[in-house]
């Protein structure tokens, strides 16, 4: 009797099997799907580090490229300093008008579907630069799905989603997300494959 009871539990466990391995496969492919296509791109920008961090784990985990918006004109300790109304990150971002220069540029940009743009919060929304950024590019977004990321140790997104539906609005933006620099890319791919 015990050995039919195993037998019996050995044959009914079978049908799970197949379904777990069918979804980790199909998660697989949406990744390779993303990678192969080059649909996918994470562009970002990290003032000290933690925002390349969740970038690069994000592109990682869902098979993207990766571009990191970086300024002309690097920005120093003193440039990040908030709590001096006269720094330059300061001065940036009380002038909605600022668009810091940026070195660099994405050139197949029409190459892809989804672009992810990474960033700070500062001052309740996205940096100035990342502004550069979207409106520089804002006929090459047009019809692609924008999907807007943050990081922050507790400050949400702010209005930065709406900003960048502004400077891009012909682009699909689609509403953020904040991280902690902690995220895991497992929790960053569920998130993504979501666009």
């Amino acid at each position: 009797m015990k050995t039919r009871l195993h037998a019996l539990l050995a044959l009914a466990a079978l049908p799970l099997c197949g379904c777990a391995q069918d979804a980790s496969t199909t998660n697989q492919t949406d990744s390779a799907t993303m990678n192969s296509t080059n649909k996918a791109l994470v562009a970002y920008f990290s003032a000290t580090g933690t925002t390349k961090g969740v970038a690069e784990r994000l592109a990682a985990a869902i098979g993207a490229d990766l571009f990191e918006i970086v300024p002309e004109t690097p920005y120093t300790e003193a440039d990040l300093n908030w709590r001096d109304k006269q720094s330059r990150s300061t001065l940036e971002m009380n002038d909605r008008a600022s668009r810091p220069a940026i070195a660099g540029a994405v050139t197949n940009l029409a190459d892809y579907a989804t672009v992810f743009v990474g960033y700070p919060i500062w001052w309740y929304r996205e940096p100035s630069i990342v502004d550069t950024f979207v409106e520089s590019n804002a006929a090459a977004l047009a019809g692609k799905t924008v999907v807007p990321f943050a990081t922050s140790g507790g400050s949400g997104m702010g209005d930065s989603t709406a900003n960048l539906q502004a400077l891009a609005p012909e682009a699909k933006v689609k509403e953020g997300c904040r991280f902690r620099a902690s995220v895991s890319a497992d929790d960053l791919k569920k998130w993504a494959l979501e666009f």
